[in-house]
C-alpha cells in the first residue's frame, strides 16, 4: 500500500510536512481517492468555498468516507482564530492523516509556518524554510504567521 505521500505526489507542490500531514494544492478526485486508499483521513481545505475548483470537493471527500474540514484563509479571514481552528484540525486529527491544501500550497505554508514553530519546536529559520518547502511565496502569509507565533510564543 502506498504512503499518503506517495498517494498524492501528483498534486501540485506536494510535500510530507510531518508523518501525518501532507500538504499541497488541488487535488483531482483521483487523488483524493488514492488517499482515502492509503489511510488517508481529513482533508483540510484552506480555499474559500466560492474559489473555482475542478471538482466539487466537499461532495466527493464525503462521498469516499473521509473527513472535510474547510477553513478559508483570505483577506478578510487572516486572524488569530483562523490559525486556531486549523491548528486545532490538525491536533485533534491525532495519528490520523490529514492532508492540508489550498489551491498551490502558499497559504498551507502561511498557516502551517507558526504550527511548526509552537507545536514542533521548530525555530523560525527552520519553519520558514519548511513553510516555503511546502509552497509559500506571499509576504503577506509570512508574515501572518510569523506574527501570530512570535506573539503566541512570549
Amino acid at each position: 500500500m502506498p504512503t499518503t505521500f506517495q498517494a498524492l505526489e501528483r498534486v501540485p507542490n506536494a510535500c510530507q510536512l510531518l508523518p501525518n500531514i501532507v500538504t499541497g494544492g488541488q487535488p483531482s478526485t483521483a487523488d483524493l481517492e488514492a488517499f482515502r486508499d492509503s489511510g488517508g483521513g481529513i482533508v483540510l481545505d484552506l480555499r474559500d468555498p466560492m474559489e473555482p475548483r475542478p471538482l466539487d470537493e466537499p461532495a466527493t471527500v464525503e462521498r469516499l468516507g473521509l473527513e472535510y474540514v474547510v477553513v478559508p484563509v483570505a483577506g478578510g479571514t487572516m486572524t488569530d482564530a483562523t490559525l486556531e481552528r486549523i491548528h486545532g484540525t490538525l491536533r485533534d486529527a491525532g495519528d490520523k492523516p490529514v492532508f492540508v491544501h489550498c489551491g498551490s500550497g502558499s497559504r498551507v505554508g502561511g498557516a502551517l509556518l507558526p504550527y511548526l514553530m509552537l507545536e514542533h519546536g521548530l525555530d523560525e529559520e527552520d519553519a520558514i524554510a519548511q513553510a516555503m518547502r511546502v509552497g509559500l511565496r506571499s509576504a503577506e502569509l509570512l508574515e501572518w504567521g510569523l506574527d501570530y507565533a512570535r506573539r503566541k510564543s512570549i
